[in-house]
This record gives structure tokens, C-alpha cells and sequence, in this order.
């Protein structure tokens, strides 16, 4: 189950590398699920809820009939969260299906589905929880972007570039975690019979001292020691990265967030492929 994750969540790294996830995700995130149209009553499940913040927003959308199921594989850091009005919190491993039986008008999914080995498996037990007309929404991150626009030096540049290679692969070779699943979203929606199937790309650039770099910086602080056991990179060199995400003067492109959504049809209701 662990194996499955490179990054562990539940240490004081772990818990920056929540509150940096939030500070640059979350408002896309509420963006997606606002276009669903939540209204009272609903009953949504968040999957990999991380320190809650998209769990508590949906509880408040929901409110005040609705239900919110807030699942992680750590919940070190929702400690409380069950006492929101409208919350559960689970900790569980989604391979196995949710936590909870019955059915889900809205079921979100950020930053899990590519690191599983099962992950179509996965997605397809969501979409089975889905209720009529039900919408899963399903948000992953692509590989990483070789792009550097501006560095304070040439040495600095290609450090960035062979940190960034060197700790991508390494994480490739030693956990299940895809960078191409993001932009197999979308298909994997639709085949799983989903309609109204849409997706979004969330682009931008990452500034030395600011929240993407800083993540950046977090990533690999927790893989350090396995990094340097395991490839050339020195300590020298992973505290000059280290530095360098610090810097004001390094810019460059940050992954690409690719979100994807679709609706579990009404009984009855065929898809538009079906009916052409």
C-alpha cells in the first residue's frame, strides 16, 4: 500500500507539501466542481482529502443536508475535521473501493489516481459509486516541464534540469507513478461510460521564493537521502537546488494540471455516441 507513494504525507514536509498543493490548486479545484452546480443536500465523496481544504468547502456547498466523505491513506492531518458540520473522515486505501457503501452525487479525485498501479481499476469502482447523473471529477499532474526561462547562471540552469531529470526517473523506476496518465483522463472517463466527458489544462510559471518553487524545493527535501544513495547527485548539489528555489532570479515552467469530468448517466439515458 505504501509502496504506492513516494512522498509520505504525514511528516512535517509532508504537511508544507499539503499546504502548498492547496495554495496552488485549490482555487482551479473549486472552479471545476463549481461548473457541477452543487446544491444542499448533495452527498460527495473526496478522495485523497490531504488537510481537508476541498472537504470542508464542499461540506459548506452541501450544507446543510449534505454529506461530505473525506478519505486519505494518512489522515494525520484532518485531526477534527469529523467534528465540520456534515463531514466523515475515513482513513483508507481507495484500490479497494470507497469506504462507505451507497451512492455519491459528486465524487472528487486529486492527486492519487497517477501514483496507483491499479488506477484504471480504481477509477472504474468510483464511477460504479457514482449515482444517476452523478459527476466524478479527476485531477493529476503531467510529467515534468524541461522548460527554464530565466536562471542566475548557466550552471544553475542545468543543475535544475538534472535535479528535476534525476528525481523524476528515480521515482518512475521505484513506484508505480505514471506522468502520462493526466491526458488519459479524459478517455478513461468516457470509456468507463461517463458523459459530458470535459477537460481542462492549468498551466503556469514557477518563480524562485514563491509557493510553485517552494513546492518544487519540498518534492525533493523529502527524496534527499534516496537521491543521494542512489544517483550522482551530491548533497552539494541538491543544497544549491535547494537554493536556487529560493532565488527570484530562476523562472520556469511548473507541471501542467490536467483536470477531467464526467456524468454517470440517467436510467435510461444513452450516451451521445450511442445515439448518433
Amino acid at each position: 500500500m505504501d509502496r504506492e507513494y513516494a512522498l509520505n504525507s504525514a511528516t512535517d514536509l509532508g504537511r508544507r507539501q499539503l499546504d502548498y498543493l492547496e495554495a496552488l490548486l485549490d482555487p482551479h479545484t473549486k472552479r471545476s466542481l463549481d461548473h457541477l452546480g452543487l446544491r444542499p443536500g448533495m452527498r460527495c465523496l473526496d478522495v485523497g482529502a490531504g488537510g481537508g481544504s476541498i472537504t470542508r468547502w464542499l461540506a459548506d456547498q452541501v450544507a446543510p443536508d449534505g454529506t461530505v466523505v473525506a478519505v486519505d491513506i494518512d489522515t494525520k492531518w484532518m485531526a477534527g475535521l469529523d467534528d465540520y458540520p456534515g463531514v466523515e473522515v475515513y482513513r483508507h486505501d481507495i484500490n479497494t473501493g470507497p469506504p462507505v457503501p451507497g451512492r455519491f452525487d459528486v465524487i472528487h479525485v486529486r492527486l492519487v489516481l497517477m501514483h496507483l498501479a491499479r488506477r484504471r481499476d480504481v477509477l472504474r469502482r468510483l464511477v460504479a459509486a457514482l449515482a444517476p447523473g452523478g459527476a466524478l471529477v479527476v485531477g493529476d499532474f503531467t510529467g515534468p516541464r524541461q522548460r527554464v526561462l530565466t536562471a542566475p547562471s548557466a550552471a544553475d540552469q542545468r543543475l535544475y534540469l538534472r535535479v528535476q531529470e534525476v528525481a523524476h526517473a528515480y521515482v518512475a523506476r521505484e513506484y508505480p507513478i505514471s506522468y502520462t496518465w493526466a491526458h488519459e483522463i479524459d478517455e478513461s472517463l468516457a470509456g468507463a461510460g461517463l458523459v459530458d466527458v470535459q477537460g481542462t489544462e492549468y498551466s503556469f510559471t514557477a518563480t524562485g521564493g514563491e509557493v510553485a518553487c517552494l513546492l518544487h524545493r519540498n518534492y525533493v527535501q523529502q527524496l534527499e537521502d534516496q537521491l543521494i544513495a542512489k544517483s550522482e547527485l551530491t548533497r552539494a548539489d541538491l543544497d544549491r537546488y535547494g537554493d536556487l528555489m529560493l532565488d527570484p532570479r530562476f523562472r520556469g515552467w511548473f507541471y501542467t494540471f490536467v483536470s477531467g469530468s464526467g456524468r454517470r448517466p440517467w436510467y435510461g439515458e444513452r450516451r451521445r455516441s450511442d445515439s448518433a
